[in-house]
């Protein structure tokens, strides 16, 4: 059996597999290596992963781990450590969540895959390997169009009365955040960024309103100019894009993309269809 995990910053996808049949499927809280020590996930694993399996842990015979944070080295590491730790009998390759994008996304073929979930991402790829990439910096220096940027923006849009006052009444209501617990969460907490993500929700209950719609659209703008452009081929192969921003917000995705002439392709929420569809293929 083989065991592939789809491992966001804000949660992880499960499924195990005996040749084509799935047999157990699942998600777990999210697991970032650049931002929880080893032990933590470790134990994050032996807590909320081990208690799904029934069977023989030696059955599971490998373990395809593509994750958020999972830049090589020493993250990759860890993370490798912390499976092995649990799952003492299995070989583990893991690997990042911009490879599995492409995997899923592309399969054999070359073009250009994308994240938009917590933290975003890109990647040109050939049809068997990344061969280009611009680095995603993280939701402070980069991350473009991710859920964290855009919670970040909403948040700094709110407390500096920069929405109309109805939306900013309407925020206050669903979160019942005051200042003093948004510097807490942002600034004192390791993992800030599914924190700033889990508010785009508002986002898109909003959407129709023009400076929600803009926030949005702003920001993808961003992710494009500042990731997309820079690909030869942006103009000439399919754009592909996987995570919940994306897919929640294709609409305004596709508008971004318009406005550079780029060609959209897939847009999908998720990458783990994707990636059992390659692994049983290879």
């Amino acid at each position: 059996m083989i065991l592939i995990a789809d491992g966001g910053s804000s949660g992880i996808k499960w499924c195990l597999l005996e040749k084509t049949e799935k047999i157990l499927e699942f998600t777990t809280t999210g697991m970032n290596p650049v931002m929880l020590t080893y032990e933590e996930m470790s134990q994050r694993i032996a807590d909320e992963v081990l208690p799904q399996f029934q069977l023989p842990l030696e059955q599971v015979e490998r373990i395809f781990y593509y994750g958020a944070g999972c830049r090589g080295g020493e993250y990759n590491r860890a993370v490798e450590k912390a499976l092995k730790n649990s799952f003492p009998f299995s070989v583990i390759a893991v690997e990042s969540d911009m490879t599995g994008a492409a995997k899923a996304l592309c399969g054999s073929q070359p073009g250009i895959a994308c994240i938009l979930g917590t933290g975003s991402n890109s990647c040109l790829y050939d049809g068997e390997k990344i061969i280009d990439s611009v680095a995603p910096l993280g939701y402070i220096l980069g991350d473009e169009g991710s859920g964290a940027v855009l919670g970040r923006q909403l948040l700094s849009d709110v407390f500096k009365k920069q929405l109309p006052a109805e939306l900013c009444l309407k925020f206050r209501e669903q979160y019942d955040l005051d200042m003093d617990t948004v510097i807490r969460r942002v600034y004192g907490s390791p993992e800030a960024n599914r924190f700033l993500a889990s508010l785009t929700p508002f986002l898109a209950k909003y959407i129709e309103e023009p400076s929600i719609h803009r926030l949005v659209l702003n920001s993808f703008k961003s992710f494009f100019v500042r990731n997309v452009s820079h690909y030869m081929a942006y103009k000439t192969l399919p754009v592909n894009f996987v995570g919940s921003v994306a897919y929640h917000f294709r609409d305004v995705l596709q508008e971004a993309a318009a406005a550079i002439d780029c060609n959209v392709g897939k847009i999908i929420a998720s990458p783990l269809e994707g990636l059992i569809s390659y692994h049983v293929r290879n």
